[in-house]
């Protein structure tokens, strides 16, 4: 078998690290050709390029350069190797280092760069002609026209649980059998609580996600569901499914990352605990799987599985989503920018919970009466307007 050529776009985060941990135990499988991360942990980054022996590295901000080679020497020198035993990879750094590392020769490109600054390397992997191995879910959301007209059928392969999900269960019926996509949400932090019920709530609440381990913003977007809201999206623009059949239900135990229900009356789901490392395994063997990539059930102890329609009233966030998507025209690069700015002033202690996705509906309906987005450039731009409009928003709001 001759491995599998991966770039891998940020390494050092959480999708990075388990991707690697994925890579190390399948080397007969794949192999790491290049590297790409943001800049800000160089010592991870030189331990991961010089473990895998990658050809390239790229850092995204240009001043970390510098600090990446001596990174190289030290982690070098660290293993006990001279000079002359080991070969510098081709560093890369600067805005433009991941778009040129996604269409560095490969045969997969896994995107896990954070936010929108995802869009331009998803844009590159595709035009290059790369499979994507997409965790960059900002693409889809921000740039959705803009990654239709140019990814092929079956190109992209879906990273998040909860898309991984569907696509496995996709494999069940036709697309013309398809009634609808369910979305399951582990309900954050403030599962089962009303809307009267949150108007106090802390940061420090916030960030106490009874399942996953996640980063500060994640964390925040389960408790509003933002995040569900931008998997719709998402979920729209992989499958082709009208927003109309796209549901959301709660499922406190994330063990069922989603189902399809097909018009014949009978649903499918996808089981497993909740570990990432199964649908990245996936992505980056599809459409085959990677043995123990995971644990899986335990089926011969009980299991009492959960599933709750989703309190719409208190958790707005879905609707409004599904709402920017159905308009287009870069609302949803809106929605998503909008609410960045308003997370960040909610753990600065500037604006309350509730204020988040108040604002966010705000910002979206007040929008200007943008254009689909025909370039990066276009959708950059309505994110900047999004984000000029939080920031006098939350200075009225926090006054």
């Amino acid at each position: 078998m001759i491995p599998r050529q991966i770039v891998l776009l940020g390494s050092t985060g959480s999708i990075g690290t388990q991707a690697i941990d994925i890579v190390r135990r399948n080397p007969d499988r794949f192999r790491v050709v290049a590297l790409g991360a943001g800049g800000g942990n160089v010592a991870l980054l030189a331990q991961q390029a010089l473990e895998l022996g990658v050809e390239a590295v790229g850092v995204a901000r240009a001043s970390t350069a510098q600090d990446l080679q001596l990174a190289f020497y030290a982690e070098a020198q660290r293993r006990g190797w001279s000079a002359g035993e080991f070969k510098l990879p081709k560093i890369l750094a600067g805005p433009q280092a991941m778009t040129e590392l996604a269409q560095w020769p490969a045969d997969i490109v896994l995107n896990g760069v954070v936010g929108s600054l995802g869009l331009a390397p998803t844009l590159a992997a595709l035009k290059a002609g790369r499979i994507l191995a997409l965790a960059n879910k900002e693409s889809l959301v921000a740039g959705g026209p803009l990654v239709r007209a140019v990814a092929a059928p079956g190109q992209i392969v879906p990273v998040d649980s909860e898309h991984s999900a569907l696509a496995q269960c996709l494999r069940g019926g036709a697309q013309s059998e398809v009634r609808r996509l369910i979305l399951t949400a582990s309900g954050g932090a403030f599962r089962g609580r009303r809307r009267e019920e949150l108007g106090a709530v802390t940061v420090e609440e916030a960030l106490k996600h009874p399942t996953w381990d996640m980063g500060p913003v994640v964390t925040i977007n389960s408790a509003t569901l933002v995040n569900k809201g931008l998997e719709v999206i998402e979920a729209h623009e992989l499958f082709g499914v009208a927003y109309d059949d796209i549901e959301v239900m709660v499922h406190p135990q994330s063990v069922l990352h989603s189902l399809v229900e097909f018009t014949d009356g009978s649903t499918l789901a996808q089981a497993s605990p909740p570990d990432m490392r199964l649908p990245i395994a996936l992505a980056l063997g599809w459409p085959d799987r990677v043995p123990y990539a995971a644990e899986p059930v335990d089926w011969t102890q009980a299991h009492n599985w959960e599933l709750r329609p989703l309190d719409r009233e208190a958790f707005p966030a879905v609707e409004l989503a599904k709402a920017a998507g159905r308009a287009g025209r870069c609302r949803p690069a809106i929605y998503n920018a909008a609410n960045e700015e308003c997370v960040a002033a909610f753990t600065a202690g500037r604006l309350p919970f509730l204020a988040i996705v108040d604002t966010v509906a705000e910002i979206v309906d007040g929008a200007p009466d943008y254009d689909e987005p025909g370039t990066v450039e276009d959708v950059l731009a309505a994110e900047h307007w999004a984000r000029t409009r939080a920031h006098e928003l939350i200075k009225e709001k926090s006054a």
